[in-house]
């Protein structure tokens, strides 16, 4: 690909996925922490809430609607125009059902946006730059969360939360405006039969049983951990609101996009069975630094523990995300990368939902060691998903 057509290529990438991370950001960082610090939400509660986030684990549901009726640019600018609705609404609405309420339709048409943002990029990028591709993205999609978050979260301490909605909303909407633009991609017309035909048999293909278990359990150990990540920083540690908004989220956004970035070109260059391996096995031992920063939770623990997670964390989502994209084989997109993004997010949507009840149990150290634990079982199937790797190698 020439040079000025993968920097348009890059270009339009990084902005479709700062579109895809802003509700993320709005919803995991900003959200929660108001929640814990203007509505004393309790720990056991903030575990719950990930409850919410479901419609990421069931978007595969409604993928093959977004793959095979309207375009990308229609199904994405409708999704972000409601999302920065929501989020301007939120602080104005009552703790409670609406609240709630509110969180599930942000969720719902974030995912929506997911099926239509990742099926495009699927669709549009070339198998030989999928690596450098997908550290541009996570890059993308970390900056837009930390505006979303680490930015608002620091701002809070000088400006009101009402407002800071308000601007990420409003920043939510501009984004939406922006993709109504996005060049049209031809969709064949395919008879519904042959369109489900064609997926089953990717679906059926030898060895998918192991490729759909490493999705599920590549992540497993990350996910586990998220939800009490902000509440060990802010009631575990001491750490005030600053000290997270700057150093956890901001800093370490920051630390995941150079991660990212330096993944993604590995990735590219050893290959993805080679990148997986090393890069996963850094993204897993990175959890053992917030169990140390636990049983001894010094000031300069905590923020060794957040950077070196934030960067390795970095490292493996460029390589898995590069993976999920080479075995979808840009053929139905949309719906082939739902199934498997939709699959990586039970682990969040499902481990993590208890995560606040294991910490007042067993406190957090206990819990930071379980979550190295719960990395290593997809290890185990890399070797069966090597040959699914090369037939789908460009």
């Amino acid at each position: 690909m020439p040079p000025n057509q993968t920097k348009t290529l890059l270009t339009m990438v990084a902005i479709l996925y700062v579109a895809e991370g802003l509700p993320a950001g709005i919803f995991y960082d900003l959200v929660q922490v108001w929640l814990l610090e203007a509505h004393d939400v309790s720990v056991a509660e903030i575990g719950l809430v990930s409850l919410l986030a479901l419609p990421w684990t069931l978007k595969a549901l409604w993928a093959p609607l977004v793959d095979r009726t309207g375009t990308a640019a229609r199904w994405i600018s409708s999704a972000l125009f409601t999302i920065g609705v929501v989020t301007i609404l939120l602080p104005w609405v009552p703790l409670g059902t609406p609240v709630w309420v509110l969180l599930g339709l942000l969720t719902m048409a974030s995912a929506t946006a997911d099926v239509a943002i990742d099926g495009y990029t699927a669709t549009v990028v070339p198998p030989e730059q999928h690596g450098r591709v997908n550290g541009w993205r996570v890059a993308a999609y970390r900056g837009a969360m930390l505006i979303a978050g680490g930015g608002s979260v620091a701002a809070a301490a000088w400006v009101a939360w009402p407002l800071i909605f308000v601007v990420v909303g409003l920043a939510t909407i501009a984004l939406g405006m922006w993709t109504t633009r996005l060049p049209h991609v031809q969709k064949d017309e395919e008879a519904s039969n042959e369109w489900w035909s064609e997926l089953w048999t990717w679906l059926s293909k030898p060895g998918s049983w192991a490729l759909f278990l490493f999705v599920l359990l590549f992540k497993m150990g990350d996910a586990a951990m998220a939800p009490m990540v902000k509440p060990f920083w802010l009631q575990g540690a001491n750490m005030s609101l600053a000290e997270l908004g700057l150093v956890s989220i901001t800093a370490g956004a920051a630390l995941t996009v150079i991660g990212a970035l330096i993944g993604g070109e590995l990735a590219t260059r050893w290959g993805l069975f080679k990148a997986l391996w090393v890069l996963g096995a850094f993204q897993a031992i990175s959890n053992l630094g917030y169990m140390a920063a636990a049983i001894a939770p010094s000031k300069w623990m905590v923020y060794g523990a957040s950077m070196c997670e934030s960067f390795c964390s970095g490292l493996g989502v460029a390589a898995f995300l590069a993976f999920l994209m080479r075995i979808c084989e840009a053929q139905q997109a949309a719906t082939r990368f739902a199934l498997l993004t939709a699959l990586s997010m039970v682990a969040r949507t499902v481990i993590g939902a208890p995560s606040g009840f294991f910490v007042e149990a067993y406190g957090y150290a206990t819990y930071f060691g379980f979550t190295f634990v719960l990395a290593l079982p997809a290890f185990a199937l890399l070797p069966r998903i090597k040959k699914r790797l090369e037939i789908a190698a460009p």
